[in-house]
């Protein structure tokens, strides 16, 4: 019985000296996804200019409205430009109402307002989070001639997850195409 009692000890003893090390959660990882760095161009279209990411191609260039396209990214930028005639409120009323078309599926859209008064440039930037189709999005205007809006969408369902770190890198170069701005 001595015996018995010696080896139920000694097993207790191992098993309880083999779970020494704690068991910890692996903590999350973050994919790393480099994209080449920014180096500007300028387009020139009849009504405007701004400066744009080298790496985007311009598709269907057609008088003032295109698309930038990034294929590596699986995105494009959508430009679409009309002349204020006695239209502006409609304009931006069109232009408003589109961002917030998203709305159903977005978690938040953050408003930012754009005045540049020295070259007559006022606006809004759009931050859409979320499972959205687009996830960024802006107009732009004098206020008397010009009107440009533009949208950033990417060709594959959305899930944020997924896409975020290609819509940071895209709503950069929004902003940069909304701040070089320069109406004709």
């Amino acid at each position: 019985m001595n015996y018995r009692f010696i080896g139920l000890l000694l097993c207790c003893v191992f098993i309880l000296n083999s779970c020494q090390d704690e068991v910890l959660p692996k903590p999350k990882a973050q994919l790393r996804l480099e994209y080449p760095a920014r180096e500007s161009k300028m387009v020139q279209t009849s009504a405007y200019s701004f400066q744009y990411n080298s790496h985007a191609r311009i598709k269907d260039l057609k008088s003032a409205s295109f698309t930038l396209d990034y294929p590596s990214l699986k995105g494009a930028i959508y430009l679409t430009y009309r002349p204020v005639e006695n239209n502006l409120v409609e304009l931006i009323t069109d232009a408003q109402k589109l961002s917030y078309e998203h709305v159903v599926k977005a978690d938040n859209i953050l408003e930012q307002q754009y005045i540049d008064e020295n070259n007559s440039v006022y606006g809004m930037f759009y931050e859409v989070k979320g499972n959205a189709a687009s996830q960024a999005q802006f107009y732009a205007t004098d206020s008397t001639r010009h009107f440009l809006t533009g949208s950033l969408y990417f060709y594959a369902k959305p899930n944020y997850d997924s896409i975020y770190p290609a819509a940071v890198y895209l709503q950069k170069d929004v902003r940069q195409i909304l701040e070089t701005l320069k109406w004709k």
